[in-house]
């Protein structure tokens, strides 16, 4: 399925090489100022152009279908969507036959009976995560009182990214990241556990986005080797400020107020320029693939904007169906 949300929902539409990909926002509360200009800053921190990034330029621009008159959300569904234009669909031919190794080529070939969409990837592009950070402009409306940030931290295996970067376009292969977000003044008690808490529901959109292969909150793996008494975070206050952040600002699968700070790994990019043998469906025996294209060296690098926005949306719908145990919350 293509949609997220409980109250707040999103809906991802079109492919890489299709005439166009958007997103429907459904649930958008209405008298939210929203233009154009607002998408842009987020949709230009996305796009290629910087070393280690695809060389496909698209100009983003985004068209607001529906859901705003004269500058304001009106509360009906907002429909966005942006045109694509620089397609080189033939240097997805081979995959057909070859699927990429790592990739989506060969299971979304079994998925849909064949009839999936190729180029550029088709729906399991990175390029469809255009969608999550235009839903993500206006779910940060939502939750303006919140900082949300979300940066990379390590590339490749190391701290020092553009050594790792330029070493792995000097070897004509990809590497992945390691991305910190963290939001800052939470309001206390976001979250409906067992199955919405906040833990699940961030985990839930963040394994949505395109290469993320693993997450963790607060010092995450690393409790495994702590003392309860040592991981345990002792409060200070009547507001529930704690003395440490072991647990990443949620307990309970709800937000405790302090800052939550989780982490998440991206892999390689699929599609290397590296000589790999596989098997070819077609001819049924192994070959050689050699990949050719425009592809991101590092996809990592383009991805904290992204992270902001999976986000956002979560903690944009979680406020909206939030039960108001305190009252109405303000946004």
């Amino acid at each position: 399925m293509n949609s997220f949300g409980v109250n707040f929902r999103i809906s991802l539409f079109g492919e890489s090489h299709g005439p166009a990909i958007g997103v429907i926002v459904d649930g958008c509360p209405p008298g939210i100022p929203i233009i154009q200009e607002d998408f842009m800053t987020d949709l230009m921190r996305r796009q290629s152009g910087s070393k280690g990034t695809t060389k496909r330029k698209e100009p983003d621009l985004p068209e607001i279908i529906s859901g705003v008159l004269d500058g304001v959300t009106t509360g009906a569904p907002v429909a966005l969507m942006t045109r694509n234009s620089d397609k080189i669909s033939s240097d997805y031919d081979e995959f057909r036959n070859v699927p990429r190794p790592g990739h989506a080529d060969f299971v979304s070939r079994i998925k849909f009976s064949g009839f999936s969409d190729i180029r550029g990837s088709g729906h399991f592009s990175g390029r469809i995560t255009w969608g999550l950070v235009a839903a993500g402009v206006i779910a940060k409306k939502i939750t303006a009182s919140m900082s949300i940030s979300a940066k990379l931290i390590s590339a490749g295996g190391s701290e020092d990214i553009e050594k790792a970067v330029n070493e792995a376009i000097a070897s004509n292969d990809t590497i992945g990241g390691i991305i910190e977000c963290s939001v800052k003044h939470p309001p206390l008690a976001l979250g409906e556990p067992f199955f919405y808490s906040l833990e699940s529901a961030l985990s839930h959109i963040i394994f949505s986005i395109p290469a993320i292969k693993g997450i963790e909150f607060g010092v995450g793996f690393a409790a495994a080797s702590m003392r309860g008494s040592v991981h345990n975070d002792s409060f200070v206050d009547s507001n529930g400020k704690t003395s440490s952040n072991n647990a990443g600002g949620i307990n309970g699968g709800i937000s405790n107020g302090n800052e939550i700070i989780f982490r998440m790994v991206v892999k390689p990019t699929s599609s290397t320029g590296t000589d790999q043998t596989t098997f070819n469906f077609k001819e049924g025996k192994m070959t050689t693939l050699k990949v050719k294209g425009r592809h991101d060296t590092c996809i990592a690098l383009r991805m904290p904007v992204i992270v902001e926005a999976a986000t956002a949306i979560v903690l944009a719908d979680l406020i909206l169906t939030d039960r108001g145990i305190h009252g109405t919350r303000k946004m």
